[in-house]
């Protein structure tokens, strides 16, 4: 990444980008309810110090200035790019797709998370509910877990039978193959915490009543099944990590360096550069003199209780 100097007008964007995102920063701090005592203890303590906050926010936007740079060559050069999140239950994989698409245009990079299958799709072709959500030409689509829910949840809690997921396993490999032949650029993360990190974050999301709606019931189960997830990980990576879309893996207990980490390496994946831009001008507004401005009535607009 190109370093910024001090004085230029990059910097002056950067500080001042930087004190909007603390301003929101603190607003959502200050609107979570605390944690229990006890588990804000054992928290700090099996926590040690993170990325100084300030140094933290510059290079999170320092990044998010180079993945507009990143989403401006991909839509000039009509490019496609998929990357996956996989991994753990409460491993951090939101937390990053959220910084990823903070400054990003929603038409160009966007979101799958798609619910369970219903009974049609369960009939289908495996892959077939997930080939509509894939980018065109000039798309980023960011998949909030994939067709790997089929050698990790489904397997596990028994959605898939065993030939199923043997099935699975011989055929994504060609399927991502013939993705990669067709021009779609395949990243795929696994975001890895520790046993005691998993349960510390759900004790947290337990005790706070603005996270509990993260915890599902397959969350919960997470926990019970933490060793045959381990099994079901390994084997995926035994099985699908080919050289035309291998397996990256992210260590997340320390989420802001998990943040920053994943967001850089994403950027070294693609051989992205500055594209031409039209110069922007704000053409001057049309007056008409003979137009009066209408009074709407009152009941039409929103109180003003603040």
């Amino acid at each position: 990444m190109t370093e910024l100097k001090q004085n230029s007008p990059a910097r002056d964007w950067l500080e001042a980008e930087l004190a909007d995102t603390l301003d929101e920063d603190y607003e959502l701090e200050m609107s979570e309810p605390a944690l229990s005592m006890e588990i804000a203890k054992i928290y700090k303590n099996s926590h040690p110090p993170s990325i100084d906050r300030m140094q933290y926010f510059r290079d999170l936007i320092t990044l998010q200035s180079e993945l507009i740079k990143l989403q401006s060559w991909v839509a000039y050069h009509k490019k496609k790019l998929v990357v996956i999140f996989e991994g753990r239950d409460s491993a951090g994989k939101g937390g990053v797709i959220k910084r990823i698409t903070q400054r990003l245009n929603p038409r160009i990079c966007r979101v799958v998370a798609l619910p369970a299958p219903t009974e049609r799709e369960k009939s289908q072709w495996y892959f077939q509910r997930y080939v509509p959500h894939l980018p065109a030409g000039g798309e980023i689509v960011l998949f909030d877990r994939s067709w790997y829910n089929r050698s990790g949840v489904e397997r596990v809690m028994g959605f898939a039978e065993p030939d199923q997921v043997e099935e699975f396993f011989r055929d994504v490999p060609e399927f991502e193959r013939m993705l990669v032949r067709s021009g779609v650029t395949v990243v795929k993360y696994w975001f890895s915490i520790t046993d005691e990190e998993q349960q510390m974050r759900f004790l947290m999301r337990i005790h706070d009543p603005m996270k509990q709606w993260k915890l599902s019931p397959m969350d919960l189960q997470s926990r019970v099944r933490w060793e045959q997830y381990t099994k079901a990980k390994e084997e995926t990576f035994a099985r699908t990590n080919i050289p035309e879309a291998p397996w990256f893996i992210v260590e997340g207990n320390d989420k802001k360096r998990a943040r920053l980490n994943c967001i850089d390496h994403l950027l070294k994946q693609m051989p992205y550069e500055e594209v031409p831009h039209e110069e922007i001008t704000l053409p001057e507004r049309v007056f008409n003199p003979e137009y009066e401005r209408q009074t709407l009535p009152r009941e039409l607009y929103v109180p003003e209780k603040y």
